[in-house]
């Protein structure tokens, strides 16, 4: 068997073959840096990261691409709301942004493209638009993709030419003579969409010279360029939240396709712009849609202020199917602690087990779970097999039938499969020096025999936060 995915644009799941392999290229739309980022928005970016983790684990080599999206209809708003200028506003959460996708473990992409450095890109593109007279120049000044015209050019060589690839739309009961210039619309609205925005007053100094006129690209158009600057025309794995698959990424495949590329043709290559289309699921957060109003409304940087780490968030937004609604509640979180102190001791004894000796992995665990996450990135399956894998190894190490290259075995299995889960270890939680002492004074009581007065000082270390535990190289303090 096979690493397989379901794909949008299928709506199968199909076995994964890339193009050029052992190469993958990867993208997924980012954030729009206009404020924090949400646990939403956060749980598309953790499993951007699943994704190409596993994909490594696998073998393949990956090229990740995540674009930030610095110029949009709501980030010019809030530019002229604060007087900032445009890279002023959109660095701070540029920066916040990238902290909080490193807080939650995530590897770094190996681009992250700004809309505002490809604007020559996009030009170019909506430019072979225009030569192919699938887009045209309104009264306003603004160019438009025509959705009616798109539909028409399969005179282009190899040209599917079809809008609707990843939903299905009825276009014959829609009229084609609509025009939408805002960068979000109506979901159920099929119309010609803006590729450049003319400049008007209300954008300030947010705009730039083309063969149009002044005036900034639309959304939809910043992704295509993007991507294929740095991917190439076409490529194998196109990622989002589910919110996007229409119009955003339906609009990224007709204006990508139509145009026939960047550097080349697309269709003359006989190769769609993806290959692979895989979308995430929506989140809910304590069953209700996520909402300021509601007070269920959370950033990674507010969930960090209540007390939850990082690892803690991530492993709850990895413990569901991606193509499932997921619940997101603090309870959740609370478990998530809970089940990653359980690995956390088991892995901390193989490690004591184990004495600084190495080995290769034992096989168990790592084939029990790529047998899991092959079928989609089953990570509930992962999930369990990492937990049937703890029990064992708490029975042997209970029972003494772990020598040190076994224990050593097993850790180093750990290990590959944490690559792909990306918890890794528990930040170092150092008793303070009073409990320290306390816990020296225990063992010199428990060596005077005088019993009474270890046990009183194991209360009162405990009574402090901690716990001593008692193993044979001497007492270990962790926190209660």
């Amino acid at each position: 068997m096979g690493l397989k995915f379901h794909n949008t644009l299928t709506r199968a799941v199909e076995e994964f073959a890339p193009l050029t392999p052992p190469h993958v290229g990867l993208y997924c739309c980012g954030p729009t840096v206009y404020d924090f980022g949400h646990i939403g928005n956060f749980r598309t970016f953790v499993f951007s990261d699943l994704v190409r983790r596993y994909l490594e684990f696998r073998g393949f080599s990956v090229n990740h691409v995540m674009n930030i999206t610095d110029v949009e209809d709501k980030i010019i708003r809030r530019v002229h709301e604060t007087g900032l200028s445009l890279a002023e506003f959109t660095g701070q959460y540029t920066d916040a942004f990238l902290a909080d996708l490193a807080s939650l473990h995530c590897l770094p992409p190996h681009h992250l493209p700004r809309a505002t450095g490809h604007i020559d890109g996009m030009i170019q593109l909506i430019s072979r638009l225009m030569e192919r007279g699938i887009a045209y120049r309104a009264a306003d000044g603004s160019v438009y993709f025509s959705i009616d015209r798109y539909r028409k050019s399969e005179r282009w060589p190899g040209c599917a030419c079809h809008y609707g690839q990843l939903v299905n739309l009825n276009l014959d009961d829609q009229r084609q003579t609509e025009r939408v210039a805002s960068d979000e619309y109506d979901k159920d609205n099929v119309a010609d969409f803006a590729l450049w925005k003319a400049r008007v007053p209300e954008d300030g100094a947010v705009s730039w010279p083309s063969p149009w006129g002044d005036g900034r690209p639309g959304w939809h158009i910043e992704c295509s360029a993007m991507s294929m600057a740095l991917l190439g025309d076409s490529f194998d794995l196109h990622l989002g939240g589910e919110d996007l698959a229409f119009p955003h990424h339906e609009d990224e495949i007709a204006q990508s396709e139509g145009s026939g590329g960047l550097h080349g043709d697309i269709a003359g290559k006989a190769r769609p712009f993806v290959k692979y289309w895989l979308h995430g699921a929506h989140l809910l957060v304590e069953g209700r849609k996520m909402s300021k109003s509601l007070g269920n409304f959370y950033t990674v940087r507010d969930l960090v202020g209540r007390g939850f780490s990082g690892r803690e968030i991530r492993s709850l937004l990895l413990s569901a199917h991606y193509r499932e609604t997921f619940n997101f509640t603090l309870a959740g979180l609370d478990g998530s602690r809970t089940a990653l102190a359980r690995i956390d001791e088991c892995v901390g004894k193989l490690r004591e087990r184990a004495a600084g000796t190495t080995a290769a992995p034992a096989p168990g665990l790592l084939q029990a779970f790529t047998d899991a996450m092959d079928d989609d990135l089953n990570i509930s399956r992962g999930w369990a097999t990492v937990f049937d894998w703890v029990r064992e190894q708490n029975r042997a190490l209970a029972a003494n039938e772990l020598d040190a290259t076994r224990a050593a075995a097993e850790l180093a299995a750990w290990e590959r499969v944490d690559h792909v889960l990306g918890l890794g270890a528990k930040a170092t939680d150092e008793a303070p020096a009073e409990i320290v002492a306390l816990a020296e004074a225990r063992v010199a009581a428990k060596k005077a025999k005088d019993f009474a007065k270890s046990d009183a000082l194991r209360a009162e270390i405990k009574a402090q936060g901690w716990i001593v535990e008692d193993t044979p190289k001497g007492p270990k303090l962790k926190r209660a």
